[in-house]
């Protein structure tokens, strides 16, 4: 609506009004003229307020549902529970991803915690900050996947392949690794359970390609 239309119609609505026979208040129909503008002004403006609005969301970022948000920088020492609250990722939060193929993917910040991923292949993908708590990963293959800093607590990881796998730091209390294959995995700083790291130390072997850093060092192993 261009601005000549919109005072066109707020002056018929004005002279509209004041027409109207019989129609007294205080001030007269001056008044009522100066009422009426008032609101045909009001309903011209209003929906372009609402585009400004509407194009200030889309410029600004601010949704009305749920929008990805920026990866935190871990460097500045924000932890690992704020960083599963800021994903720059695909929300794979308790989806069925089993057989799918991340293969060589970059998932890092991800989340994947609750999903059901038997015998998917992430092998060599870069899931750094990835979530995996609570998810179901037995059979699946880590092979020379970068899991540093990863949240993959009360997670089940029993026959995984991590073989060259980097999980520096990562959080894996309360998970199962049953059966996994270890070997050349560097799991230095790993929150692990008393138990698993027994468990692992009695098959850890090799060394990290990338680090250099022998597994069974790695895992603290007496």
């Amino acid at each position: 609506m261009t601005v000549a239309h919109t005072d066109a119609v707020v002056q018929a609505e004005a002279v509209e009004v004041a027409a109207l026979p019989g129609r007294r208040s205080r001030g007269g129909r001056a008044g009522l003229a100066a009422m009426a503008a008032v609101a045909a002004t009001a309903r011209v403006v209003a929906p372009a307020v609402l585009l400004l609005g509407l194009l200030l969301t889309q410029l600004l970022g601010v949704g009305l549902g749920p929008l990805p948000a920026s990866a935190l920088d871990t460097s500045a020492g924000v932890g690992l529970q704020e960083r599963a609250l800021f994903q720059d990722r695909v929300d794979y939060t308790l989806t069925n991803q089993s057989g799918v193929d991340f293969s060589g993917q970059q998932l890092a910040n991800t989340s994947f915690a609750g999903a059901v991923g038997r015998d998917a292949d992430f092998s060599g993908a870069d899931l750094r900050g990835s979530i995996l708590t609570q998810g179901v990963f037995s059979r699946s293959d880590f092979h020379g996947a970068d899991l540093s800093d990863a949240l993959m607590d009360r997670a089940d990881f029993s026959e995984t392949d991590l073989r060259g796998a980097l999980l520096r730091g990562v959080i894996a209390a309360g998970s199962s690794f049953s059966g996994a294959q270890i070997d050349n995995a560097d799991f230095t700083d790993a929150l692990l359970d008393r138990a698993d790291q027994r468990a692992l130390c009695q098959r850890a072997s090799g060394t990290h390609p990338l680090t250099g850093i022998s597994t069974r060092a790695s895992l603290e192993c007496s």
